[in-house]
């Protein structure tokens, strides 16, 4: 078997879209994920269905194998490691992480991932306040819920955030939501937003990216 980049792309976007989609994965929820069309899936999928690779079941669900998952695993720890090297070590801000850890994750040799491990260790989060493999139903067990969920009057705290949309981080970073960011929900209007106050800064935030968005309730 021979592993490309492009195959490692589709095992790690389907492993990330079990942990921040709320339902069964399926090849449009990959490509929505990649931003590919669905005849790029489908032929990706047959490919790695023959390397025994995923699993797709009569109703389209996606599953990764043991093989398949290991692979992607890897991809997830190496480009962890990559974005706070980039941000701990060498200051990069926080919003354009993402994009370069995808660049150079599969340049990532055993000993560099090796080194970067014994320097920053496994278990602290990225600076989008995002642990490894941590499903939506893990965070939701652990207390967290989507920013579109709190309560109009609430006072919230930024835990993390989808980090694969580097506009909408820079957005959130014009606007002050940051990870560890304190947040007052003031209002959820008619016209689908939520009206947020950040320190003495307001603004006005849509549901789509206030579901990107996941938050602490405070005391």
């Amino acid at each position: 078997m021979e592993l490309t980049v492009s195959k490692e792309d589709y095992l790690k976007a389907v492993a990330e879209a079990e942990s921040e989609e709320e339902g069964p994965v399926i090849a449009a929820t990959v490509a929505r994920w990649l931003n590919v069309s669905a005849p790029a899936v489908a032929l990706a999928l047959r490919r790695l269905r023959r390397d025994r690779l995923v699993e797709v079941d009569r109703k389209g669900r996606i599953t990764l194998t043991r093989a398949g998952r290991e692979i992607a695993d890897k991809l997830r720890l190496r480009h962890h490691l990559i974005e706070r090297m980039l941000h701990e070590l060498l200051g990069m801000e926080w919003y354009k992480l993402h994009v370069e850890a995808e660049r150079l994750e599969h340049s990532v040799s055993e000993d560099l991932e090796q080194k970067l491990i014994e320097k920053l260790g496994r278990e602290a989060p990225c600076p989008h306040g995002n642990q490894i493999n941590k499903s939506a139903d893990e965070r939701r067990r652990m207390g967290l819920q989507q920013l579109w969920e709190a309560a109009p009057g609430s006072m919230v705290r930024i835990e993390c955030m989808n980090e694969r949309d580097h506009l909408l981080l820079e957005y959130f970073d014009r606007l002050g939501l940051r990870p560890r960011a304190q947040v007052k929900v003031v209002s959820r209007n008619y016209d689908a937003t939520l009206s947020l106050r950040m320190g003495h800064r307001s603004a006005n935030l849509g549901e789509s990216a206030a579901r990107k968005v996941w938050v602490s309730a405070m005391g």
